[in-house]
């Protein structure tokens, strides 16, 4: 079938500087569908499509021919947009969010929490003033006597992560709010460089499947979930992906088992103390981390992309990691920059989450009912954004083909949550139809046991149906290129 409405993806490709004219190579078909009040199923296709897109005229650089053609199923689009909740290890589900996670009644309305991982968890008790072992029980007596937005500071000031709920109309309100709503989707710009760089012409493409991003090496200082997402999908058009962890932050295998595909992942500590404490540069065994920091200077010289997911203020911890200081020690590289509220605001400096930023914006306001806060069919502003920040990367490295130097894009999960609330056409209600999802996944053995994963949506004429590896076993790769 063939969408009436093309503006989500026009609008995208706009703000990615793409040539309009290429827009016409993009072909929708297939049934899908992620129900709800927002036009969340417009994003979804207009995200892969620009992302394909990018993608197919990376690859019209390297060949020297045509752009092919683009292919958005919307089957595929929404087995992907849902591949978190899609993924099986020998038929096992992914564990879902932590009780603490969660929508608490507060005294004057909604608060959201994030405590997926032991560090937030323990910081939320902190900041409530409860004990390590408390559940779900103490923590709703606590907020429920208090005020939705007192328990947001306080939490946020104890380093955990909530939100109180609010309307769009607050949001908009906000200083926040107003800033996001009047940042455009994404942004895109040279990198400073010492002298001129001439363009940069990469090898012609060999093999069997068009690989656009074949021969570059992506490191990849992202997690949970829109980072890994674009990185993955770099992965699958050929690119040698290396994600980079903190060794002293966890990590859950389960999602590295739908985000890892394609890369490999091991742990540097490039930081002279720990996030959140004041140990000195040592790893848990009491050995020194020092050279850690080396190691990544060395992979950093024959880097192509890095793409971060630190917040802004945290860069502050890693001397050197900024994008302008990364480009100065590498000319002509891309650096993609994502965080969950912008680089302006009082929030700038927040650590936040896709179901958060539902919250603050008014999203799960519009998507409620009867005064109960509700949540998006899927994790739509990371998925959305990933593809995103790939596409963003894949038009700087076309870029980078035509007029040379290094380049920047950056992009945050609060910009595109204004542009579903405000920038996409809200039509009537997409309901909820019978969906299988079972033609967009495959199955292939893995170092966990035979793991079952949707189908990549990015798609264009010769291209890669499949990921190349399938994700190992978080942190334990050496860190080298292949």
């Amino acid at each position: 079938m063939v969408h009436a409405s093309l503006s989500g993806t026009a609008q995208a490709w706009a703000a990615l500087g793409g040539d309009p004219a290429l827009l016409g190579r993009v072909r929708y078909e297939g049934t899908g569908g992620l129900p709800a009040e927002l036009p969340v199923m417009e994003l979804a296709r207009s995200t892969v499509a620009v992302c394909a897109l990018a993608a197919a005229e990376l690859a019209a650089r390297r060949t020297g021919g045509p752009v092919p053609s683009v292919r958005v199923d919307d089957g595929a689009v929404t087995a992907a947009f849902l591949s978190d909740r899609l993924v099986r290890v020998d038929g096992e589900a992914a564990t879902t969010f932590a009780p603490l996670s969660r929508f608490w009644r507060a005294a004057d309305g909604w608060v959201r929490t994030h405590a997926n991982y032991p560090h937030h968890r323990a910081r939320l008790l902190a900041a409530l003033g409860l004990p390590a072992d408390a559940g779900v029980e103490a923590v709703a007596a606590v907020i429920g006597r208090r005020r939705a937005a007192e328990v947001e500071e306080t939490v946020y000031a104890a380093g955990g992560l909530a939100v109180a709920a609010r309307t769009p109309e607050e949001w908009a309100a906000h200083e926040q709010g107003a800033l996001a709503a009047a940042a455009p989707l994404l942004t895109r710009a040279p990198l400073y460089d010492f002298g001129e760089q001439p363009p940069r012409r990469l090898p012609a493409l060999t093999g069997d499947a068009t690989l656009p991003a074949a021969g570059l090496r992506v490191l990849d200082l992202t997690r949970v979930l829109a980072g890994p997402i674009a990185t993955r999908t770099l992965a699958l058009l050929g690119a040698d992906v290396l994600r980079i962890d903190a060794p002293q932050l966890p990590e859950s295998q389960e999602a590295h088992n739908d985000t890892g595909m394609g890369k490999r992942s091991t742990q540097l500590d490039l930081s002279a103390r720990g996030d959140g404490d004041d140990r000195d540069d040592q790893d848990d065994r009491g050995g020194c981390r020092g050279g850690d920091r080396r190691i990544f200077e060395e992979l950093l010289e024959s880097a192509d992309v890095v793409v971060l997911g630190y917040r802004p203020g945290a860069l502050d911890r890693f001397p050197g990691l900024t994008p302008e200081a990364l480009a100065v020690r590498r000319p002509g590289l891309v650096v993609a920059q994502l965080s969950a509220w912008g680089r302006y605001g009082p929030w700038r400096e927040r650590r936040g989450f896709d179901s958060l930023v539902q919250v603050a914006t008014g999203i799960s306001a519009i998507e409620g009912d009867q005064g109960q806060p509700g949540a998006l069919p899927a994790q739509a502003l990371d998925h959305g954004t990933g593809y995103l920040l790939a596409a963003g990367v894949l038009r700087a490295l076309t870029d980078q083909h035509d007029e040379g130097g290094a380049r920047l894009v950056r992009l945050a999960l609060s910009q595109t949550a204004a542009w579903l609330v405000n920038g996409l056409e809200r039509g009537k209600r997409e309901e909820a139809a019978a969906y299988d999802p079972a033609p967009w996944l495959t199955e292939t053995d893995s170092p966990m046991g035979r793991l079952r994963h949707a189908l990549p949506p990015v798609s264009f004429a010769g291209g890669p149906a499949n990921w190349a590896l399938p994700p190992g076993i978080w942190g334990t790769d050496a860190p080298e290129w292949r």
